[in-house]
């Protein structure tokens, strides 16, 4: 592990606290750093200075799991930021030799999972890993999403069409938003599987290429994505506002459902269903393209 990855971590969620927001006198006068000091923090989660100061360096070597949990207390982390905690000191404290074994991820869907996504045909639905690869779909789930589809001639990449291609801006209503929850997803899937090739090259890829990704990607957030609201401009039935679950296929190291469903009796379920009689008709799919 990198321990500049750990110290860029803590310090940016140290900037984030006031002594106000974590119950501190502050006695006023301009302070010399963001948010906290290391003092403070140290005397919050019940540690010497010295003690966090090497934490803070980026030395979780032999740090215990009731420290991690006072420092996650101590710099009011969430749910996310106290898992990436959590995964960035199991990598500290990992042997290189059996670091890159412990996890691994699932590369293909099981085609039992592909029959599930196939008989999901009112449900836009596709599987995704931790590095937003689109690995399965269903025929509608293709169709709602049919830019990212063809953004790629390989496999479709959510990050790589969201910074990379300008189709994105016009296809996520909301695509700041979204943009910024891409980058904290891949953040904290760099902290679970910091050895994994293909996502340190997407991540070069997009740091390079995007300016917007390589300055989110230095802020250091990570995100969980489970549930939410997308809104979408599609380009055959317009604008799309679809709730959407993600679930951990538990089977499948690394592997995420994502179904998404319209309010009934809505104008995006009607165009939910538009779509879904065009994917069921195969002599019809060619007639799925935008309207001149």
């Amino acid at each position: 592990m990198d321990r500049t990855e750990i110290r860029a971590f803590l310090t940016t969620r140290r900037a984030k606290i006031t002594p106000e927001q974590a119950g501190l006198p502050d006695y006023g006068g301009k302070r010399r750093v963001a948010g906290l000091r290391r003092e403070e923090v140290a005397l919050l989660a019940g540690v010497s200075v010295d003690y966090y100061t090497r934490l803070e360096r980026g030395n979780l070597a032999g740090v215990s799991d009731g420290v991690l949990e006072a420092l996650a207390r101590a710099l009011q982390l969430d749910e996310a930021e106290r898992a990436h905690l959590f995964d960035l000191a199991r990598t500290a404290n990992t042997t290189p030799g059996t670091a890159r074994t412990r996890r691994r991820p699932t590369r293909h869907v099981r085609p039992g999972v592909q029959r599930i996504l196939d008989s999901m045909t009112t449900a836009p639905a596709y599987v995704r890993n931790g590095r937003l690869d689109v690995l399965a779909s269903n025929q509608l789930g293709r169709a709602v999403f049919a830019p990212i589809f063809e953004s790629s001639a390989g496999t479709p990449n959510i990050a790589r069409f969201i910074f990379l291609d300008p189709a994105a801006q016009q296809f996520y209503v909301e695509w700041e938003k979204l943009a910024g929850d891409t980058v904290a997803m891949l953040r904290a899937e760099a902290g679970r599987d910091p050895y994994d090739r293909a996502l340190s090259d997407l991540i070069g890829e997009l740091s390079t290429r995007s300016e917007v990704f390589r300055t989110w990607w230095a802020a250091h957030n990570v995100r969980l994505h489970r549930s939410g609201t997308k809104h979408l401009h599609h380009p055959v039935v317009g604008d799309l506002t679809l709730a959407f679950e993600s679930l951990e296929l538990t089977a499948d190291q690394g592997l995420r459902l994502n179904a998404y469903s319209a309010e009934p009796g809505s104008s995006s379920q009607d165009a939910l269903n538009l779509l879904a009689s065009w994917t069921t008709a195969p002599h019809e799919r060619s007639s799925l393209r935008p309207a001149e």
